[in-house]
């Protein structure tokens, strides 16, 4: 639950705002009589999103061995490697988001065409979307549908929230702090998923089904109570193999070291700009 509330809040912070520039911008350039097409889009992006979200759960569900596993392994991995990403591409992109995005509107309204600033504001918000259903769907395979559901629900209402509360009444939030944590929490999760994909590749045979490196089931199951809250959390195994120990512990050592590289090359290019 905990897993899927911080990555539905910041994805739909995001996608919140990505909204608020857009409308923004409109009212600023006195366009606001073009918001309409902004909120099709908008509102076509989110329920694609939603659709996707249940449809990879469903088409999951209604696998079999040893389709299952890979389906869930793949799933698994991919969103691991998409929450790694969002760490290093929002580093990026906060520093001209704002710009482009506002070039792009400007550009869309310039050229009269409604359909052009509602197509744009679909991809943008329809890419967070996207990368929100692959993640939940993953979530629910490490974890439990009620779970992802109610943390998926309220993260998407605080989001929600949030953005009204920037975009209406100008309230001001240290965004780029809350990308910070998020993004420790983001790490959390990634690697938790991705020994979660190699066991579910290791079942099938797809990875050397190494031996157990400990098994703690007759002191914190798994799939119970406090266990299943640290595995959707933190990706907790009562009983892992060494692999996915390697995996886990080998993700944190790569990506800490690839963040600092990345902080330093950033800082780097922004002095360098500055003079």
């Amino acid at each position: 639950m905990v897993s899927a509330f911080v990555i539905t809040l910041r994805e739909g912070l995001e996608a919140a705002l990505i909204v608020g520039i857009v409308l923004g911008y409109l009212k600023r350039i006195g366009r606001h009589d073009r918001a309409a097409y902004a909120w099709a889009g908008i509102g076509a992006a989110v329920a694609l999103s939603i659709a996707l979200a249940v449809g990879m759960r469903a088409f999951g569900a209604e696998l079999e061995e040893p389709l299952e596993q890979i389906f869930e392994g793949t799933t698994m991995i991919l969103a691991g490697a998409i929450l790694t990403w969002m760490i290093f591409w929002m580093r990026y992109q906060a520093q001209f988001f704002k710009t482009e995005l506002e070039h792009q509107v400007q550009s869309a309204v310039t050229r009269g065409a409604g359909w052009g600033l509602m197509a744009l504001a679909f991809v943008a918000v329809f890419r967070e979307g996207l990368e929100t259903a692959i993640m939940l769907a993953a979530n629910v395979f490490a974890a439990d549908a009620l779970g992802t559901l109610l943390g998926a629900g309220i993260g998407a209402a605080l989001a929600i929230v949030a953005g009204a509360l920037l975009y209406v009444y100008a309230v001001r939030l240290d965004v780029k702090l809350f990308f910070d944590v998020s993004s420790i929490a983001l790490i959390v999760f990634a690697a938790g998923l991705l020994a979660h994909g190699v066991h579910e590749f290791q079942e099938i045979g797809w990875l050397p089904l190494t031996s157990v490196a400990w098994d703690t089931r007759w002191l914190l199951d798994h799939d119970t109570g406090l266990g299943a809250f640290l595995r959707s959390l933190v990706g907790y195994s009562a009983k892992p193999t060494w692999l996915e120990v390697a995996t886990y512990v080998g993700y944190w050592v790569v990506v800490v070291q690839a963040v600092r590289w990345w902080l330093a090359h950033m800082n780097a290019r922004l002095a360098r700009e500055r003079t």
